[in-house]
Order: structure tokens, then sequence, then C-alpha cells
């Protein structure tokens, strides 16, 4: 009992300990990108030429674009967002049963407690609401809470998009997914858009014999097949990058000095506490 209440005792245990557990730990990799929003494809309809349109009864349909990067920062951490693009898109042991990485083969070690790589298949224990294979609810979960960071700067505007894992290969991949799903996602959205557009206004023109309001809708047509242009054309469609992600070569954490040292403090600090315990009991007694 006296060896576990000696100062010098403790602060080598403490260290030791410290020590085996920083060791312990795996390296894990952080992939950055540093975005900037694109400015929005106008839609170049004038003013006049819309009111025109609609003083004639043609309401052109929403013509999409406006304010994509405002919408798109919140869309990057939803659930929806991580379940049609994010997931369908990685290997799920990747994000969930990862045990080490091997730098000299770029090879991923999978725990066998919880997948089995040789059979392709799920060995967990779980308990509800989990499942064998991970669900898209929990997959999400630990995505956001382990691996995915977004910063917004409110003064530049550029957004910061991390993630972090055990291999800085795949730190880098998905990263890059993320980037390039929310762009191809708005693109789309605009794509249809414009494309629906386009077919009402030929609608239109096709309805009336009044040359006037055929050469507004004929304008309005103008707009929107250079808009689909560019929106086919601009694959940074909403993100473009100030800073690529990249495959970084040092490790972002663990500090294990840092756990070391605060091991050692610990220690130091339990052993000044029972130094002094001891000394106040024994003048106590006396």
């Amino acid at each position: 009992m006296k060896i576990l209440t000696n100062p010098h005792f403790l602060l080598t245990l403490t260290s030791i300990i410290g020590l085996l557990y920083s060791l312990s730990l795996p390296n894990i990799y952080k992939s950055k990108a540093l975005l900037v929003a694109v400015e929005n494809i106008d839609s170049g309809i004038p003013g006049g030429v819309s009111g025109i349109a609609g003083l004639a009864g043609i309401t052109v349909p929403s013509l999409g674009g406006e304010n994509n990067s405002s919408k798109a920062i919140p869309k990057l951490s939803s659930l929806s967002f991580f379940e049609n693009n994010i997931m369908p898109n990685i290997f799920l042991p990747d994000l969930f049963a990862v045990k080490s990485w091997s730098s000299e083969t770029n090879a991923l070690v999978y725990d066998d407690n919880i997948y089995n790589k040789n059979n392709n298949t799920w060995v967990r224990d779980y308990s509800y609401p989990q499942k064998q294979i991970p669900s898209v609810q929990e997959s999400y979960k630990k995505f956001l809470e382990e691996h995915f960071s977004l910063k917004e700067d409110n003064k530049t505007g550029f957004i910061t998009l991390t993630i972090k894992h055990q291999s800085p290969y795949v730190a880098k991949s998905w990263l890059e997914l993320i980037v390039n799903e929310v762009n191809s996602f708005y693109r789309q959205k605009d794509k249809l858009e414009s494309e629906k557009a386009v077919i009402f206004l030929n609608q239109q023109i096709a309805r009336t014999d009044l040359s006037e309001i055929k050469r507004v809708i004929a304008e309005l047509l103008q707009e929107k097949t250079q808009k689909l242009t560019l929106i086919e054309v601009n694959q940074s469609y909403v993100f473009e990058y100030i800073d690529a992600p990249a495959v970084m070569e040092e490790k972002s954490e663990p500090n294990r000095a840092s756990i070391f040292f605060v091991s050692m403090f610990i220690g130091l600090l339990l052993g000044i506490i029972f130094v002094l315990s001891k000394h106040y009991f024994l003048e106590k007694k006396s």
C-alpha cells in the first residue's frame, strides 16, 4: 500500500500508462479543402422582358440558380445529402471497421470483430436500434461526429471542409467526393428546372399569333438556352477550390507528446495530493 502512495511511483505509473495509451491510438490524417462560392449563373432575363411576358399572361417557371451556395452549405451536413450522395459512393467498412493503415502498401486492415473482409460480411455485435449492417442514420452520425467538419468564414465567405481518417488517401477521396456531389446535385437541379422552362416557353410560343409576344418569348428562350449551355460546361457549379485537398504525409493526431506530459502532470498532482494528505493526517494524530 505504501508503494501506491509513493509520489515517485505514482509519477512513473501514470507516465507509463499515458505512454502506452498514446501508442495504442492510431494515426489520423486530415485532408482539407478551401472553397469559395461560385457566382450564380444569372438568368439574364431583363426585367422589362419578364414584365411584358407577365402582362401577356405568361409566367415563366422558376429558373433556378439563385443562392445555391447559401443552400448548399447546410445541405452538406444534411442526412438526405449523406444518404443519397455520400453513402452510396463510399466503402462502408472504411467508416466503421478500420483497424489500421499501412503507409508502405497503402492498405487498410479491418477489425475482424466488426467486418470480415474475406467473406465480405458484417460480424459486429450490436443492440437496438443498431443493425448488423450499419444503417443510414448510424452511418450519418458517425460520419459527422468522427470524420467530417465544415467551417464558414463569415468575413471572407470562404468555406473550409475537413475529412479525418486513418488513411490519408481515403480522407482525400471522401473530400473530393463531397465537393463533386454537391456541385453535381445543384447543377442537375438547375438543369431540370431550365429544361422545364424551355418546354413551357416553346408551348407558349406555339399558342400565340401575336408578333410582340412571340418576340418576348423568343428572347426568354434565347436566355434559357444560354443558361443551359453554361450549366453543362460549368463543373464547379456551386463551389470551386481555392486550395484543393491533398494526400497528407504527416498525421494530425494523436499528439502523443501532449498525452505523455498530461499523464506525467496527473501523476505529479496525485503525488502532491498524497503527500499533503499524509502530512495532514500525521499532524492531526500528533
